[in-house]
């Protein structure tokens, strides 16, 4: 037997189609979320008949299909039909009413926007969708800088359906509450994927992205059962990618155990770089960090005192993500008074 029969040449790759691991793929099919998709199809409906649609706040944990339902659904209506014009902004990388407007203006093929104000712009574009009908979608609506262009698009759109996504669902209770009469929406929660599920996607996206039978079963499922335990789609997706890079880095045919575990260790760092987190949350994680063992509430005013205002209620529902996520750890101390003790869980890299 030759000693080279199992060593990946310089040519050769475990990858044959890289873009089916990318986290804003849009497969065929959207396995698992059918009757999600169903319920936004349903609120859209109404645009085709020439009605108002209902508009949707859509909530649950990041990289469970939130996006990728969407994306598949405006991709479906736009095969369907033109007289309902998609529109979608997200909000990591369009966050303010001027920014929000041009990008309206750029997905609409309007051109007329040097020197004019952000009232004008909104003005211009909701008259030329008023001779249709709209699908807007804020996708990540929680981390806008700035709230004005949702009222004024509720309010001046005579026909659409507006979709709010986030992974927060409180965001509801903390949005300026003439939007939030205006808008009157469905509510919609998308739930983790099951571990049966989980595994039935990686499995879609492994057979479309890599060379046949370079996975045997207990190395798979070492990627399902973390994908399963972090509720997160694109960690399974980055620790499939990542492992393979590692065996073509070690010229190797298959995917062994050994590399899927150095891909985990990695799997710090994207985590860290996830744009699930906002600004104010990674101040969070290096507030805990400098003050492990604070209560709450200190922690708390520690943050508003470093010159950012945030409510109590918000403040702790950060927190409870950092911990889902695996950067901090929270005690509950019982005596007088009930009191919470935070704690930051160190990186695999800094012990």
């Amino acid at each position: 037997m030759s000693l080279f029969k199992d060593m990946l040449k310089d040519s050769e790759s475990l990858i044959i189609d890289e873009i089916a691991l990318d986290f804003d793929y849009v497969p065929k099919i959207i396995k698992h979320r059918e009757n999600e998709q169903q319920y936004i199809a349903t609120c859209i409906k109404p645009l085709l008949q020439e009605r108002n649609g209902k508009n949707l706040f859509i909530f649950g944990s990041p990289g469970i299909g939130k996006t990728l339902a969407i994306k598949h659904i405006l991709r479906d209506m736009e095969n369907e039909t033109d007289s309902v014009i998609p529109i979608y902004i997200n909000c990591w990388k369009t966050d303010t009413n001027y920014k929000i407007v041009n990008e309206i203006c750029k997905q609409i093929n309007y051109k007329f926007v040097l020197n004019k104000k952000t009232d004008e712009l909104i003005r211009d574009v909701c008259s030329i969708i008023n001779k249709k009908s709209a699908v807007i979608i804020f996708d990540e609506v929680d981390k806008l800088a700035e709230q004005g262009i949702i009222y004024s698009l509720l309010e001046d759109i005579y026909k659409k359906t507006m979709i709010l996504v986030t992974n927060n669902k409180n965001f509801l209770s903390d949005i300026d509450p003439r939007i939030k009469s205006r808008l009157i929406p469905e509510l919609l929660e998308f739930k983790p994927y099951n571990k049966e599920e989980t595994k039935s996607i990686l499995i879609d996206r492994r057979d479309h992205a890599f060379v046949k039978d370079i996975w045997d079963e207990d190395s798979f499922n070492m990627i399902v059962d973390k994908a399963f335990e972090l509720n997160d789609i694109r960690g399974g997706l980055y620790l499939m990618k990542e492992a393979a890079v590692i065996a073509e880095n070690n010229s190797s045919r298959t995917i062994k155990k050994e590399f899927i575990e150095n891909a985990v260790k990695k799997l710090v760092d994207f985590k860290s770089n996830d744009n699930s987190f906002d600004e104010k949350e990674k101040i969070i994680i290096e507030l805990v960090k400098n003050n492990s063992g604070k209560k709450l509430k200190e922690l708390h005013e520690l943050f508003i005192n470093s010159g950012t205002e945030i409510p109590y209620r918000t403040f702790f529902d950060k927190i409870k993500k950092l911990e889902k996520n695996g950067f901090i750890s929270t005690k509950e101390l019982e005596g007088a008074g009930k009191s919470t003790i935070v704690s930051y869980n160190k990186k695999l890299d800094e012990f």
